[in-house]
């Protein structure tokens, strides 16, 4: 694992997944997406409640004022009762090979992550962590297939050229699997040298730091702030189809920092109580997909979700 943590970005390799499995979900996928839109519709999430379970249509948020994003993507939940659905049928008839790579990506990628973290962080529990993100219990993560569609070069000048506007993921830990068109640009909060491309090496995942392991560390973790933009030149022509995995907190996890020796010592110690949030971890999620949906933010906007909790900012240069 080659970590970053001051950026927010690392990469991670040998994860147990052969390149042909990783192949099969970007062929399921492509598959959804050439599908009628009117199909596609009848799988549509129930995004006004904040919940992304399901189909994300194109167009449904303002990348600039007065300008829809190219986006769409499908999210499969966790294959638990408490978040099942109807799936199209091409989700349905690779239900059981879905399901293997979902449990794989949580129940071996992810706790292996959480445990690591654990330990950097000083926490006495290596498993505290991962019981908050146990796979059997309710919460938002989820496989996610997307589909960028392709601008004109006319388009492109009237959107600057940007795909999706830079932010910090809400969650814990999202996985992007390697694809070719370039696109994913990253920064770091407290550089002034602006986006740079974030490489997406073949036979390693990026792993990028979400938002709830910044709250948590007192903000000695930091969320990676990212966004997409429209590929070079000789790419511009192209869709772009990529392979995602979301890992988000359930209620297990408390809402409250951590106070550890190694964070003390490195000038992250907790003040009291001060930061920590009257809500469970499922309702933040919902309330930043909530406010995400709910319209469009102003550049440097910071928005508050659920009225009381920590910023999320949006970055657009």
């Amino acid at each position: 694992m080659d970590a970053r943590p001051h950026v927010g970005f690392f990469y991670i390799r040998n994860i147990g997944l052969s390149q042909a499995r990783i192949d099969e979900q970007l062929a399921i996928a492509k598959h959804f997406f050439s599908l009628p839109a009117e199909e596609k519709l009848r799988y549509r999430a129930p995004l006004e409640e904040g919940n992304y379970n399901g189909y994300r249509p194109l167009g449904s948020v303002e990348v600039l004022p007065g300008l829809k994003d190219n986006l769409e993507f499908y999210n499969i939940f966790k294959f638990i009762p408490q978040t099942q659905r109807d799936q199209p049928r091409i989700i349905r008839e690779h239900r059981d090979r879905i399901e293997a790579f979902h449990r794989h990506m949580h129940e071996h990628v992810t706790y292996r992550l959480l445990r690591l973290l654990a330990l950097v962080l000083g926490l006495p529990d290596r498993d505290a962590l991962v019981d908050g993100h146990a796979y059997e219990a309710p919460c938002d993560s989820s496989l996610r297939y997307m589909l960028y569609r392709a601008r004109t070069d006319d388009e492109n000048r009237r959107y600057e050229n940007l795909y999706l506007r830079g932010h910090k993921d809400n969650g814990t830990l999202t996985y992007v699997f390697q694809q070719p068109v370039a696109a994913l640009q990253a920064r770091r909060a407290d550089d002034d040298a602006g986006w740079a491309y974030l490489r997406l090496p073949e036979g390693k995942v990026a792993v990028i730091m979400g938002d709830m392991l910044e709250f948590l560390s007192n903000g000695c973790i930091k969320a990676g702030i990212h966004r997409v933009v429209a590929p070079p030149r000789e790419q511009a022509s192209l869709d772009r189809l990529a392979l995602l995995y979301f890992v988000r907190p359930s209620d297990r996890l408390p809402l409250t920092s951590l106070d550890t020796p190694f964070l003390t010592s490195m000038g992250y110690g907790k003040q009291g109580t001060e930061g920590d949030l009257d809500m469970s971890a499922s309702e933040w999620v919902r309330a930043r997909v909530k406010k995400n949906w709910g319209g469009s933010v102003a550049p440097g906007e910071d928005s508050r979700a659920g009225g009381e909790g920590f910023m999320a900012k949006v970055f657009y240069s």
